[in-house]
């Protein structure tokens, strides 16, 4: 992929260097700029969503909000594995916040603990919920548009929470209509 990435670069470099070679040097260090700028905002996003939750874990409140959230996790995960079930949690709390780097991990480990119980269901199901990623907050989306400088830059929100509404149920739905034919297929054992 990098490499594809540098032969991209390399060759819109030298067909702006043909075409306007006066201005190439001044849109070099404009664009860098404006990537620092726009990492810089996307970073503060981040830090303090990651403050949040670390703030959430330190309390217990997390523990608390993951208790809360056993019966429909278990439900929804076909899971009684706690410590699993709390990844998947936190890792769908950090995705329904907008912050699509940040739950990976969580992600990563809840994916391995469904896995190491042979439940590649509940995997399954974590894989779509997080492509789908429902988005209460949009954070992400709305930073990249305050950065780019949007008067209304939280316009977004509504559209968002619909769109991913629609396609996290029509996922989820999907997940639980296709393990429950291959259940049928395989005589009643899970897959």
């Amino acid at each position: 992929m990098n490499a594809i990435f540098a032969a991209i670069f390399l060759l819109s470099a030298a067909l702006f260097l043909v075409s306007d070679p006066d201005a190439f040097l001044a849109a070099m260090l404009d664009g860098g700029q404006r990537a620092a700028v726009l990492s810089l905002s996307l970073l503060t996003v981040y830090c303090v969503w990651l403050g949040f939750f670390k703030v959430l874990e330190r309390s217990g409140l997390s523990e608390k909000f993951s208790r809360l959230l056993f019966p429909v996790t278990r439900r929804l995960f076909r899971s009684d594995d706690r410590s699993a079930l709390s990844l998947a949690g936190a890792n769908l709390s950090a995705n329904f916040l907008g912050l699509p780097g940040a739950p990976t991990p969580l992600g990563i480990r809840a994916t391995e603990a469904f896995l190491a119980k042979n439940n590649a269901y509940a995997a399954d199901m974590l894989f779509v919920l997080n492509a789908t990623s429902l988005q209460l907050i949009p954070t992400t989306v709305i930073a990249l548009r305050l950065a780019a400088g949007s008067a209304a830059p939280a316009d977004i929100f509504l559209p968002t929470l619909l769109a991913t509404l629609v396609s996290t149920l029509a996922g989820a739905l999907l997940v639980r209509l296709t393990a429950d034919r291959r259940t049928r297929r395989a005589g009643g054992r899970t897959p």
